[in-house]
């Protein structure tokens, strides 16, 4: 009779014993109460837990990743977008994260909710658009600031799309096709300029330089004849016509000097 009363014993000595183990991983940190108050965090490794009298919870340490559902929210300009985002958290203290805060995931999860509803809801559609960086690194640090009396640090928010109604993506890509037609009219105005400008120029030198337009007119000859075509139009400069003209003209007053003797 005292042999099973020993056995009995033994066996629930073993059974208190085997669960008051704990093993904590090197990612993790338990948080130890006892009879109700707060002990202090161990880990990681082995430890013993009084049973009864003691309880823990274990606080994962790595990084957590909440998605933001798509939102539906009015930019400050008044257009109507579907934004979602992604949330990158971990856990600094893990004492108050069981103390200062119930289920703080879920708290976490909701100040970045409707920090982004509020963010997003101040700022226009073109930030929205180009600016995402900036709007990115505003909500990471109010966030931040939120969730920092629970000890949890906020290490990034993405803002990962946004989508628009299709009569807003209708108006978009005309305006964007508008402003690449203006593009191309000013750089090929800006061509021409410069290149009329050039010729301009080039012009300039011939008519100073005697004997340039002359040359111009053989090199345009050859590049025309180089080409086998029955017909060639040869280019004839003013300036010979005009040296005709002149040549002409004293022709004409010598002879009437002549006639005047």
């Amino acid at each position: 009779m005292v042999f099973d009363w020993l056995i009995g014993i033994v066996i629930v000595a073993v059974i208190i014993l085997a669960s008051s183990i704990k093993v904590v991983k090197e990612y993790e940190r338990g948080v130890i109460f006892r009879l109700g108050r707060l002990v202090g965090a161990r880990g990681p490794g082995l430890f013993l837990v009084i049973p009864i009298f003691e309880s823990m919870i274990k606080i994962d340490l790595r990084v957590l990743v909440f998605d933001v559902p798509p939102q539906e929210l009015i930019t400050r300009d008044n257009v109507t977008t579907r934004v979602n985002a992604v949330v990158y958290y971990r856990v600094l203290d893990p004492e108050k994260a069981v103390t200062e805060v119930e289920q703080y995931q879920y708290a976490t999860s909701q100040i970045a909710l409707t920090t982004i509803r509020s963010v997003i809801g101040q700022a226009e559609l073109d930030e929205l658009l180009s600016k995402r960086d900036k709007l990115n690194k505003e909500l990471q640090q109010i966030i931040d600031e939120a969730t920092d009396p629970w000890g949890i640090k906020v290490t990034a928010v993405e803002i990962k799309d946004v989508e628009l109604p299709k009569e807003m993506q209708r108006a978009m890509a005309a305006q964007a096709e508008a402003e690449r037609d203006r593009r191309a009219r000013i750089i090929t105005a800006d061509a021409e300029f410069q290149a009329a400008k050039k010729v301009a120029e080039a012009a300039s030198v011939l008519e100073k330089e005697k004997g340039g337009m002359f040359i111009r007119t053989l090199q345009t000859i050859k590049e025309a004849t180089e080409e086998k075509a029955t017909t060639v139009v040869i280019p004839f400069p003013i300036q010979m016509l005009e040296a005709f003209g002149y040549r002409a003209e004293r022709t004409k007053t010598k002879e009437e000097t002549e006639t005047g003797e």
